[in-house]
Formats: C-alpha cells, structure tokens, sequence
C-alpha cells in the first residue's frame, strides 16, 4: 500500500485538534500501517510541535523555512511535492488551511482529491471507498476512488474520533534541506483580529448553540433560559447572526470563532462541516433537532429527534427541578 502522511496545522507550538483524528482516518486506511506527520513553520514552534506527535504518529517530518513563518498553502504545496515520495495518501483537515492546500496539491502529485469526507468504508486494492456529504448535507454520497496514483483526502472535523495516545516515541526527521528556495505569488500582511462581544463564547465549558430551526428572534430567548439554568453561554450558527438574531461574536464556525467547550448543545443546526470546523477538543456534542437525517447526528454523542421550540423548555425545567433538588 501506499504510504500514509497527514498534514497537521498547529499554532503557537500546539498542534491542532484535528492532528489527532486524522491519526484516527489513517488507522481507517490502513490498521497496520505506521503514518508519517508532516509539519511545516519555524523554529521554535516546529520543535514544540515534533515532541507533541511523538505519542500519535510514526515518523514526523518537519520543514523549516523561514517563508513558512505565516502558513500559506501556496508555499506549503512546493514545498510537500519536494518531499513526498511518488503514490503517497495525505490526509489534511477540510478547514480554511486544507480546502486551500488539498486540490493544487493533488494536481502537483497527480493524483486523486477527495473533499469532505466523513467516513472510509475501506480500502480493496487501488480502489478506495467513502462517504461524503452533497447537495448542503442533504445526500450521503458512497463514493469509489481510484487511488492508485495516489490521493489527498480532505477529512472533516470531528467525523473521526481521536484514537489514545500512546507512547509510541516516534521519530523526528527533518526534511529542511530538501526544500530550497520558495517563493509565492501572494503574501501575508497581517492578521485582523474580531471584535470581542459582550461575551466571550470561546472561553465557556458548555454552550447552548441555536441554528436555524430556532425559527425567528423571539424564541432565541428559549435558549437563553436553558443555557442561564446550566450555567452556559448562547452562541449560534452562521444563519443565525445573517438573519441579526445575535451578533457576530456569538458565531462559531470558520467565519466565526473556534470554541473548545466540554460540553456542546446543537439546537436546529444541520452540521454542516463550515459549523463544526469551529468546534474543537471534542467536545460532549448533544444534537436537537427534529429531521432525523440530519448531519448533526453523524458526529453527535447524543442525538435528539424533536421539535426544539417544546424539548428546549422541558430540559430547561428539568435542570432546574434537579438542581433545586441537589441544593436542598
């Protein structure tokens, strides 16, 4: 078999939650196979990173240059096609960052891309078999891909459950010298950074989210109650802060903020991949929400077939019966 890489994202010498599940879709590919991490940056965040994937993964390849000091993936591309072995599997996450670097990438290798997906149903010789969702999440499509010539496969945030760490003290090696110059048509300027809300949903341990099925602005309040009884916050969806129920600060998402709560409340929100890409460190994820198709259940741990307008009210009276009970 081809061998495996997967490209982790990382910021201040911390990987990414998604270095972990995507350590969880290689093991998918192939259970024997020993996967090789692939990081990219400076120094000395690169070293503090290596360490941090000694447990997960095999082998880790880092490549320091100083034109990588902002992750830009036109730059990454050169630089992973000067070091990947001709048939590699690489597995990035489908975020901001992967959606960028997936399909050039594919194109310099020459080799299959495969977007969004959600499950591997396995692997029979060259031909590859997933899941994907299309038409906004509508349609779980099973799809065969000839990956004989290799492939890069975007995997969506928290399709995958992070395996446990062991102590596999895996080795470090560095790629550097293969690289040589690299040079970009585009560069970074500068990071705007959003205006805080009046609350800061990302630095709260449970958030009561609401979405689209919260219906109209009235009933945003219905959430509020419950997240007032569980000692939580109210953040929201993307279609919630364009229709001005809440404001921008509330949203979670890749064009809102990332939060990394343990404990996560999806109320009328579908699961689309641009929501959950928001949500880190895998959290307790409880989905409510009255389509039972709905792709929220997919990476649910606990999944709720209802109207959300009259569940939210009786758990919101239920909590605080049981806790009125636990203060006596």
């Amino acid at each position: 078999m081809s061998r495996i890489f997967a490209y982790i994202v990382h910021k201040a010498g911390v990987a990414d939650d998604s270095a972990m599940e995507l350590a969880a879709a290689a093991r998918k590919l192939d259970p024997t196979a020993s996967v090789t991490a692939i990081i990219a940056g400076t120094a000395p965040d690169l070293d503090a990173v290596s360490n941090g994937l000694r447990n997960s993964y095999g082998e880790t390849w880092k490549i320091n240059n100083e034109a990588l000091g902002y992750p830009n993936a036109e730059l990454v591309r050169q630089a992973m096609v000067k070091v990947l072995p001709a048939g590699s599997i690489v597995l990035v996450a489908h975020e901001h960052f992967g959606i960028d670097l997936a399909p050039g990438l594919s194109v310099r290798l020459n080799a299959a891309c495969v977007s969004d997906v959600l499950a591997i149903d396995g692997l029979t010789g060259s031909t590859l078999k997933v899941v994907r969702q299309e038409f906004g999440g509508q349609i779980s499509a099973h799809v065969n891909c000839d990956i004989s010539g290799g492939a890069v496969i975007t995997v969506r945030p928290g399709a995958f459950k992070p395996l446990e760490t062991v102590a596999a003290n895996g080795n470090v090696i560095d790629k550097s010298s293969e690289v040589g110059v690299l040079t970009a048509k585009r560069r970074y300027l500068g990071m705007v950074v959003a205006e805080a809300g009046d609350v800061d949903i990302t630095k709260h341990s449970v958030l009561v989210s609401i979405g689209r099925g919260i219906q109209e602005k009235d009933n945003v309040a219905i959430a509020e109650e419950l997240a007032e009884a569980l000692g939580a916050a109210v953040s929201c969806s993307r279609p919630v802060v364009d229709a001005k129920w809440l404001e921008k600060s509330r949203q979670v998402g890749t064009s809102g903020k990332t939060v990394k709560p343990k404990v996560y409340l999806a109320c009328g929100i579908s699961g689309a991949f641009q929501h959950l890409a928001g949500i880190k460190g895998n959290p307790f994820l409880i989905a409510i929400n009255k389509n039972p198709k709905a792709p929220i259940f997919q990476v649910a741990d606990v999944g709720i077939v209802d109207d959300l307008l009259e569940f939210l009210p009786e758990f919101t009276n239920k909590v605080r019966e049981m806790r009125s009970v636990s203060t006596k």
